[in-house]
């Protein structure tokens, strides 16, 4: 299996690169008989594509989704679904005058010293571009996932050292920074803008809720659900950490202090916090699934760097083109896609174990 492949029984391909002719994604695993439409799916892709505000890429992308196989009238077939979308407004001019140059921050030295060979055009496969195909696949993920009613959240829960205090999810879609609380949105906004303008960039932290999962789901010791959404999570360009619950702050806690205690309720067993973060073990608790992600700065920032070229020679770039200031507002519906994909994932593999009694 290469690193183009995700999951075991939802699994997902991408393939394209960002200033290719088109990226795109094949899913397999998916059962026949749901219900999907190309409208839902193209929702999913809207909230991902760039050029929506001014805290984005001026990259002006429709994103307008193509199925190519997989799907008959309105419902998946049971066979592989193959989906993809054109690139439009691909400029690999901007690129050329630093094709030999590596910028910092991004893999064009690891690329080439792990292929021999690189797409200098935006990074190619190694752009965010390719996380386009990741929600295409994670839009079909929560489809699957709503009939069990589980629903995936995800917002930007600090942004330049500004965190948001409040959480009203109906703010996430109604802000630029796609962040719950609207007075630190609005400074988030200014943060990032005023980055803008000196030609620099700004990271933060994106959080992931996952309410309505069902205990159990998880496969130890290897494959264990935190660790899947770890390795998914960390699949993402730009994310330089992850933490479920109470995260590092486990780490100054007492036992007694982070340990979820139990008690019934209405016949069923509840816990009166959640610093496991509804992971036990590596397996769901039935309790809502918090992870935050750590997003690093953009990359390509407009301000001279020390660099080297591909002869070896000490340089100095100054990145030009169409670039995010913050990469986080469009982070969230990437991860929202692949905290998805696990879970599709797993509950097609619990589905397959059989009990007996």
């Amino acid at each position: 299996m290469t690193g183009n492949v995700f999951g075991k029984s939802f699994q997902i391909m991408t393939f394209g690169e960002s200033h290719g002719k088109a990226v795109g994604v094949v899913i397999d695993g998916v059962k026949p008989g749901l219900p999907i439409s190309e409208k839902e799916i193209q929702r999913e892709l809207d909230r991902r594509k760039p050029g929506q505000s001014r805290v984005t890429t001026s990259r002006k992308e429709e994103d307008k989704i193509q199925i190519l196989s997989g799907i008959f009238r309105g419902k998946t077939t049971g066979t592989p679904i193959c989906m993809i979308v054109w690139n439009k407004d691909a400029d690999p001019s901007k690129y050329e005058k630093i094709k030999d140059l590596f910028r910092p921050g991004h893999a064009d030295f690891t690329y080439l010293k792990k292929y021999g060979i690189r797409d200098y055009r935006g990074g190619g496969r190694s752009s965010g571009r390719e996380t386009v195909s990741r929600v295409a696949a994670g839009a079909i993920a929560k489809k699957i996932l709503s009939k069990k009613g589980i629903k995936v959240t995800a917002y930007c829960k600090e942004i330049a050292g500004i965190e948001a205090k409040h959480f009203d999810a109906k703010q996430i879609e109604k802000n630029p920074v796609r962040c719950p609380d609207k007075t630190a949105a609005k400074k988030m906004e200014a943060a990032i803008l005023k980055a803008r303008s000196k030609g620099n960039s700004l990271g933060g932290i994106v959080e992931i809720l996952a309410t309505g999962v069902p205990p159990g789901l998880g496969e130890p010791v290897f494959s264990k659900l935190d660790a899947e959404l770890a390795k998914a999570l960390m699949s993402i360009g730009s994310v330089k950490g992850v933490e479920f619950g109470s995260g590092f702050k486990a780490a100054k806690m007492t036992g007694k202090q982070h340990n979820d205690e139990m008690f019934m309720s209405k016949g069923q067993v509840k816990f009166k916090t959640n610093n496991a973060g509804g992971i036990l073990g590596g397996i769901s608790t039935g309790q809502d699934i918090v992870a935050r992600i750590a997003v690093k700065p953009t990359a390509s920032i407009s301000m001279p760097q020390k660099t080297v070229d591909t002869k070896g020679k000490n340089r100095t770039i100054k990145a030009e083109g169409r670039h995010d200031p913050c990469i986080c507002p469009s982070v969230v519906p990437v991860a929202e896609a692949m905290v998805a994909i696990v879970l599709a994932d797993a509950m097609a593999v619990q589905k397959g174990r059989k009990r007996l009694d």
